[in-house]
């Protein structure tokens, strides 16, 4: 019985996500073509394509990425490798990201409006969006790279250890070789997220459809755009079908990639969360 409830469940889930993934395509496929990709937004998405979108998304998601995943490594190394790694303060520190995992987006985008967007000047502009997005998925990052980090069996080190190797040696040499699909893992789940805001950005990088010319320019993402054809533009529903199949492929493909990338470097997905060369 037990082993029947777990397969049901499991099944419900993939009938959940191929019943979303199913819709969505059967109405959004037929209005996506090149033309739809590359040209201007037009009649207030109505008509033309969504090409300027795609550019704020992939520029908003790459200035996430350029800041979020450099202070989640170091700030888990730290929690994972120094002394004090199971002190009070890093209990606290480790309770702290999960009380931020847990805060709503539209939180971190009234943050990211007073912080980034007034205080420091940057206006609405795909750095404020990227910045704000990059403190969102900072707990999530965090904790997954820490456990990514703890799962590589400790037969490693010791056998990092007999070698003569020091700690760092063998932190990058060995351990983070190691976890790298889990690392790749909590990267990916860091991107959906990212790439399916929509509160936050609507308060930082701004509704603007034009083309950004740099950063600091305004951008609309398309988890926006497909908000804002839904609810704002009268007769913008199918069109923000074929958002929605474009911001779904781009995850797909993200994934694929990632999953292909790690299966040519030679790695694979242990059974627990934690990886084996």
């Amino acid at each position: 019985m037990a082993g029947f409830a777990i397969c049901l469940a499991a099944s419900v889930v993939m009938a959940i996500l191929a019943w979303i993934v199913v819709d969505i395509t059967v109405r959004g496929l037929s209005q996506i073509s090149l033309s739809y990709l590359i040209n201007n937004v037009a009649d207030a998405g109505r008509s033309g394509g969504i090409g300027p979108v795609i550019l704020s998304t992939i520029l908003i998601l790459l200035v996430t990425l350029a800041t979020s995943v450099p202070l989640s490594m170091a700030s888990a190394i730290a929690l994972t490798e120094q002394g004090g790694h199971d002190s009070l303060l890093a209990r606290y520190i480790r309770l702290s990201l999960d009380v931020l995992s847990g805060v709503p987006s539209i939180v971190f985008g009234l943050f990211g409006n007073v912080f980034f967007t007034i205080t420091l000047g940057l206006g609405y502009s795909i750095l404020s969006g990227g910045l704000t997005l990059g403190c969102m998925v900072l707990p999530i990052l965090i904790r997954t790279t820490e456990q990514a980090i703890n799962s590589v069996p400790v037969e490693h080190r010791h056998a990092a250890a007999a070698l003569g190797l020091s700690r760092s040696t063998t932190l990058f040499r060995v351990v983070l070789p190691a976890a790298v699909p889990a690392l790749a893992a909590g990267i990916v789940i860091s991107i959906g997220r990212a790439l399916a805001e929509t509160a936050a950005l609507i308060f930082t990088s701004g509704y603007v459809a034009r083309t950004p010319e740099s950063v600091f320019d305004s951008g609309r993402s398309l988890s926006v755009h497909i908000y804002d054809l839904a609810m704002n533009v009268p007769g913008g529903g199918t069109r923000a079908y074929a958002a929605a199949c474009v911001l779904v492929g781009m995850l797909l493909v993200i994934n694929g990639a990632t999953a292909l990338l790690l299966k040519v470097a030679g790695f694979r997905i242990a059974p627990h969360f934690g990886a084996r060369r």
